[in-house]
Order: structure tokens, then sequence, then C-alpha cells
């Protein structure tokens, strides 16, 4: 296959930035830095365009394809992929040929989801597996890595079974990304409780849970809470009122033997810090919901 090597070390180098920064990639000072190939820095790719071919390529086949937070492409979710459009002009315009060519080689790529402004979300290894010109749309669905975790090979998942659950599996991830992503520019990326600003911390917490009725992926059913206060937030030691009050359980707040309860205990009856625009603030009857939730484990 041409560029083998080339997406190897792509790959690779993909491996790194996500054990220094976790699923959610950030272009500055993580994308932005590009990969070594043979001496030359390579870019991962394009910000300003969603199809990328890297000119040290010696193949037609598309290096990353990538969904920005604002596409103005209709890119849609299916059981066996995710639908990416083709970029607007002919269907043998480049980057539409370097796409397509990746289905036509099976090429693997890396397929970067935006899940908020400046940071990504990378799938790879990705695969083209059905071009249709007349919708001009391909379908790109995730693939694997088999073999030793020194030199470890990218792979076509051909099973339509094991397919599916690894679309489902990477749906599931994007969408908690996603609103994790909405949450986090709401709150300006820090704890809505206790005002910690380190993103690697923070998470976006269900004022309603995915399953319940009200349990919608929007920023009024989310807040943005650091580790220990997400986890506290959980179990029902930590609420928020619907006055947008915090609330530490009564057993916490009566426990004298661990000073470590202090990081949640002076936070009782203090109020959160609430996002700028009124409509993402935390919904008032989520929140009276989940309080009495709060309220009956006592």
């Amino acid at each position: 296959m041409a560029d083998e090597s080339l997406r190897t070390a792509c790959f690779a180098a993909m491996d790194v930035l996500r054990a220094t920064f976790g699923e959610e990639v950030p272009y500055r000072d993580g994308l932005d830095r590009g990969f070594a190939f043979r001496g030359r820095r390579v870019p991962f790719l394009s910000p300003q365009k969603g199809i990328y071919r890297a000119a040290v390529q010696d193949g037609a086949a598309a290096l990353a394809i990538n969904t920005s937070a604002n596409s103005p492409y209709d890119d849609e979710e299916t059981p066996d992929g995710f639908h990416y459009a083709y970029r607007a002009g002919s269907v043998d315009q480049p980057d539409n040929r370097a796409l397509r060519a990746a289905f036509a080689q099976a090429a693997p790529l890396v397929y970067f989801i935006a899940t908020r402004p400046g940071f990504y979300r990378p799938v790879y290894p990705a695969y083209v597996i059905a071009d249709d010109t007349m919708t001009r749309r391909v379908l790109v669905s995730p693939g694997r890595m088999i073999g030793p975790l020194d030199e470890p090979e990218p792979v076509l998942l051909d099973d339509p079974l094991e397919r599916r659950y690894a679309v489902r599996e990477t749906r599931v991830r994007l969408h908690q990304a996603r609103f994790r992503g909405r949450v986090l520019v709401a709150y300006s990326s820090r704890c809505t409780i206790c005002s910690l600003k380190e993103t690697r911390l923070l998470d976006a917490a269900h004022i309603a849970a995915d399953l319940e009725e009200h349990g919608e992926p929007v920023v009024s059913n989310g807040l943005s809470l650091c580790s220990i206060h997400h986890r506290a937030f959980d179990q029902d030691l930590v609420g928020v009122s619907p006055d947008y009050t915090v609330h530490v359980s009564k057993r916490l707040l009566d426990d004298e033997d661990c000073p470590m309860l202090d990081l949640l205990k002076q936070f009782h009856a203090k109020p959160i810090e609430l996002p700028s625009r009124r409509v993402w603030r935390p919904d008032r009857d989520r929140l009276s919901e989940r309080f009495e939730r709060f309220r009956a484990a006592g």
C-alpha cells in the first residue's frame, strides 16, 4: 500500500498525543506541531479544509479528514459508520479524488472530529467503506490496530457485527465528548463549584442521566465539574438546589476525621458559578428533580 510508512508514523504520533492530552487533543501546541517522518515535519491535518493529503505523500489517498465544530457539511451517523460529505465542486476536484482514493485503496486514515473549537477527538484507523457519487458522500467506519504493542498494524473490520459494535462504541464516546465540549465552553472551562480551570480534570456532569426522560445532551442539562465534585455529585454526596446553591450531605458535614473532606465541605451553602448566557444555565426543573434524589439519599 502506498504511504504505509507515513500512515504508521502518523498513527504512532497520534498515540503519543493521546497519551499526553487524553481523548480530546488540542490543535494549538498539539496537532499543530505535526509529526516527524524521514527528517521532515508533516502536518496531521489542514484546519482550513476537511480533506487532507500531505505534500510528502506518494499515493493518492487522503491521510486525514476532519469535521470542524461549525462544519457547513451535513455529516451524519449510521449503524455502519459516519457519512462524510464531498467538498463542494466537482466530484473529481483534488480533495474529492483523495477522499475517493481512500475508498478505492482501502487506505487507513485519521478522522478528526471537533468536540469544541480548537479540540479534536481522533478516530484511527478509520476506513472509507463506501463511496456514493450521487449523494456526494462517503461512509467512514472505525477499524482497529492489531499485533504487538511496538508494531501494531491497522485493519479494516470486515465482520458486520464487529464493525457495528465499533461504530456504536465510537458514537457513544463522540456524543460524550461533544456534550463535554459544549458544557465546558459554557462554563469557561472551570468547575462550577470550586472554579478549578485544569481542563484535563474537568467533566460534564448530567443533571438528568442519559436514560432518564429529560436526559438530553444539552448544555442546560449539564454542569462543569472537576473530577472530585463530579464523583461526589454522581454519588449524591453533593447536590445543587434549584436556586443554584451547593449542598454537601449531612454525613460528610458531620465527619471530622478526614481533613480532605474540607475540599467538599468548604463549598456548602455557596452559589455555583453560572454561565454568562441564560440559555446555558442549569434547568431549574431538572435540578429540582435531581436535588430531591440528593435529599432522599441523606
